[in-house]
């Protein structure tokens, strides 16, 4: 049984009994679905391009804001082409999906998977230090490496290659600049042999978050008078 205040409430002329309760529903739920649609990959299920940009921005803006940096991780399933290539696209697809399972599996409620534009994915980690984000990456890499996909051509086993990085609230990077750092680092992976992950140094993040001696000596002696 309808509630008529509920009626009321959706009622574009707010008429004790809305004549438009169903229309209204109806179109409520149409446009949660396409803004569903506008931000889901439709093969995997996972976030796509548009979604990764949105959310990377934002996570990024929270870094400078707090302090706490995000960590990105960009993946690329090795001689992906070779794939298509031999058993086909439909083969392909499948292995995709297969792949976005295990990266769902794998991560935190908190973290974003992303298909970021054919067999390329993208992991954003928030409020996380490098060294953990890499932990999980690699993490999933042996996952992949040791979980075949099951598809109609049969067992289909891959690998992949990653890029990590990390941003801080000393970083100027802007977004684009911060995305090709990770994927330099995407592409130094599939140059030293794939299958592996390569990140920015950590020594390099320490040197870029430690303050000099003259400013620690400032701070000493400004904490010392108060």
């Amino acid at each position: 049984m309808i509630d008529p205040d509920e009626d009321n409430r959706n009622c574009p002329a707010c008429e004790e009994i809305c004549p438009w309760h169903d229309e209204v529903l109806a179109l409520r739920q149409k446009v949660e679905e396409l803004s569903e649609l506008v931000s889901t990959d439709a093969l995997t299920g996972l976030y796509n391009f548009r979604h990764f940009k949105n959310v990377l921005q934002a996570e990024m803006d929270r870094s400078k804001r707090s302090g706490i940096p995000t960590s990105l991780v960009l993946l690329d399933i090795d001689h992906f082409k070779q794939v298509n290539d031999t058993h086909g696209h439909e083969i392909g697809n499948q292995a995709l999906c297969h792949l976005a399972e295990i990266l769902r599996g794998e991560v935190r409620t908190t973290d974003i998977v992303c298909r970021y534009g054919g067999e390329e994915f993208a992991l954003v980690f928030p409020e996380t230090h490098l060294n953990l984000a890499v932990k999980v990456a690699d993490r999933i890499r042996l996952e992949i490496q040791d979980t075949p996909a099951q598809t109609d051509a049969g067992e289909l086993r891959m690998t992949v290659s990653m890029g990590a990085s990390v941003y801080m609230k000393t970083s100027a990077q802007d977004i684009d600049e911060f995305v090709d750092s990770v994927d330099k680092f995407l592409y130094e992976a599939k140059q030293s042999g794939r299958n592996c992950i390569c990140h920015v140094d950590y020594q390099t993040l320490r040197s870029a978050t430690e303050i000099g001696a003259d400013e620690r000596a400032l701070l000493m002696s400004t904490r010392a008078e108060s």
